[in-house]
């Protein structure tokens, strides 16, 4: 993998947000829907100094249960973190389930010390 090849991998696999959603009813929404749409916010950091890049996301358990976002999620951001490996940085995933349990760091490599 080139960094090139990281950055795009970062940028597509990070891109979850309702507006992804075609209009149609919701009783049609399949599991990539239900996902997209239930998140209600994201955003995507990266911070140069320490290496990290950061993806933080609100999703809204009741369209979309975690198991769900992580059903298809994980491969994704595992990608994530081996584009952000090869551009010496650290992927940290945070995500505030609306239900107001919070998952933090899941997929979080410690930066390293220098």
């Amino acid at each position: 993998m080139d960094p090139i090849s990281a950055a795009l991998i970062i940028g597509d696999k990070t891109d979850v947000r309702r507006s992804r959603v075609r209009e149609k009813p919701k009783a049609t929404f399949d599991i990539h829907d239900r996902v997209n749409y239930a998140v209600t916010d994201q955003t995507l950091k990266i911070n140069t100094e320490k290496k990290v890049i950061s993806l933080n996301l609100q999703i809204d358990t009741d369209i979309c249960s975690m198991y769900e976002y992580f059903e298809i999620f994980l491969q994704r951001m595992l990608m994530c973190r081996g584009a952000a490996d090869m551009l010496g940085g650290n992927l940290q995933v945070d995500g505030q389930w609306c239900q107001g349990s919070l998952m933090c760091s899941l997929l979080r490599k410690e930066p390293p010390q220098d």
